[in-house]
């Protein structure tokens, strides 16, 4: 009788966290609703979605959907991420719906549920990030450095081989780069990468709202099969430590001064996954943007002091992450308008990235623009992106090191945009890479 009664909480969970919504939102975009439009239009991939970023900001300061409120605007999104006015996560359900939705809830770990760090607040966010935050700090990210490029220049060498057809950087360079990295931080065996890595890819629309049933079931899996593998490795650990992060959090918890076991696989699940996916699409989304702008491509060839601007560059103007959420604890002021408690705000963060008042001609590609740092791709405040460090520089070697080992480089027909409403990537990017 097991098996029915899993299936059945699953069927019910989708109705209530992604059916209904769902059918909210078609008619909601039916009618009109820009936001509504754009959670609808980010799951089809395309690049479009920036133009109807565009249309919000059009409509003011603070766009007021049926869904909540959403801003663009540079000024009005950092406020919303640091003021103590709005908080992570999404409103509890309410009534019977409520209760049907805690009763349905998988019991695996979800990286926008609690004790997640994406959706803790102080005292345990504080907690969290602190036991985490040495090994990402810029000191100790630069020491990873020359292990990075070494990492970067044997699989440059391994393309090298096979670089008379058309490649797929994602899947052969953009993806491979950061999670070696960061499993070798977290002392995953070589021989499991490949499997985090097909982890992190099945699950990363656990992130949005309004998934088809399918995907729902296959989202569910993979973060189960995580669960199942975290707890394995964690295992692992603790009877063979290595001198590795987790090893350490491990040992910080036997010593009952650190996380439970929860909290613990929770942390060591977000930092493990947090710390590939988005430099994934950072890698593809700055191949792509130095392929297409050709000139910007030139500027940094005669100039590679240029190249940790790229970065910021890459960073402002296609972001890895397009939006955030946060939820008003009380009523409160954005952009001079009153947000009522217990409403969400959708900060765009490509929006902010935009912003004509603070970036220059903001939709030109420029490797050397003087303020591309005040990008807000890493969010602010207290749930400003840990690994933002570790990042940068993965950006940098990685995308200094293909394009000086391969400076003909040239995308094929075929590119494909990563359907997540959130992460802002490329699912394939076919390159010949000696045409």
């Amino acid at each position: 009788m097991a098996a029915p009664t899993t299936e059945l909480r699953s069927a019910v969970h989708w109705g209530v966290a992604h059916g209904l919504p769902t059918l909210y939102l078609r008619r909601a975009a039916a009618q009109g609703d820009l936001q509504a439009r754009l959670i609808r239009l980010g799951a089809t991939g395309t690049d479009g979605v920036f133009g109807l970023v565009e249309e919000i900001r059009s409509q003011g300061p603070l766009y007021r959907s049926g869904i909540g409120y959403v801003t663009t605007g540079h000024a009005a999104v950092r406020h919303v991420l640091t003021s103590d006015d709005f908080r992570t996560g999404l409103p509890t359900a309410q009534g019977a719906l409520g209760r049907i939705s805690r009763w349905a809830a998988p019991t695996t770990l979800h990286p926008v549920e609690p004790p997640s760090l994406l959706v803790t607040e102080p005292p345990d966010h504080t907690r969290y990030r602190k036991l985490v935050t040495r090994v990402f700090t810029m000191r100790a990210v630069e020491r990873l450095r020359e292990r990075t490029e070494e990492i970067a220049s044997d699989l440059l060498d391994t393309l090298e081989r096979r670089a008379s057809g058309p490649v797929d950087l994602v899947d052969t360079y953009c993806s491979v780069l950061p999670v070696t990295v960061i499993a070798e931080i977290l002392g995953v065996p070589e021989e499991e990468r490949a499997q985090v890595l097909d982890f992190g890819a099945a699950a990363a629309p656990s992130l949005d709202l309004g998934l088809g049933f399918r995907r729902y079931r296959s989202v569910a899996r993979a973060l189960a099969q995580f669960d199942a593998w975290l707890g394995r490795h964690l295992e692992t650990l603790r009877r063979t430590p290595g001198d590795d992060l987790l090893s350490q959090l491990v040992a910080v918890r036997e010593e009952g001064r650190g996380l439970d076991e929860t909290e613990l696989k929770a942390t060591a699940g977000l930092v493990l996954a947090a710390g590939f996916e988005t430099t994934v699409n950072l890698l593809g989304n700055g191949i792509a943007l130095l392929h297409d702008h050709p000139a910007e491509r030139a500027r940094v060839t005669a100039d590679p002091s240029l190249w940790p601007n790229v970065v910021e560059e890459a960073l402002r103007l296609d972001p890895p992450v397009l939006l955030t959420g946060r939820m008003a604890v009380r009523d409160a002021e954005v952009a001079g308008e009153e947000v009522r408690g217990g409403s969400m705000v959708t900060a765009i963060l490509g929006g902010a990235n935009r912003d004509p008042e603070v970036f220059a001609d903001p939709l030109r590609f420029d490797v050397a623009r003087a303020n591309a740092r005040d990008h807000i791709s890493f969010s602010a405040g207290r749930h400003h992106c840990l690994g933002a460090q570790l990042a940068r520089m993965e950006g940098e070697v990685g995308l200094r090191a293909i394009w000086e080992r391969f400076p003909d480089l040239r995308l094929e027909p075929g590119a494909r945009r990563r359907e997540t409403r959130i992460l802002r990537g490329f699912e394939t990017l076919p390159a010949t890479l000696r045409p």
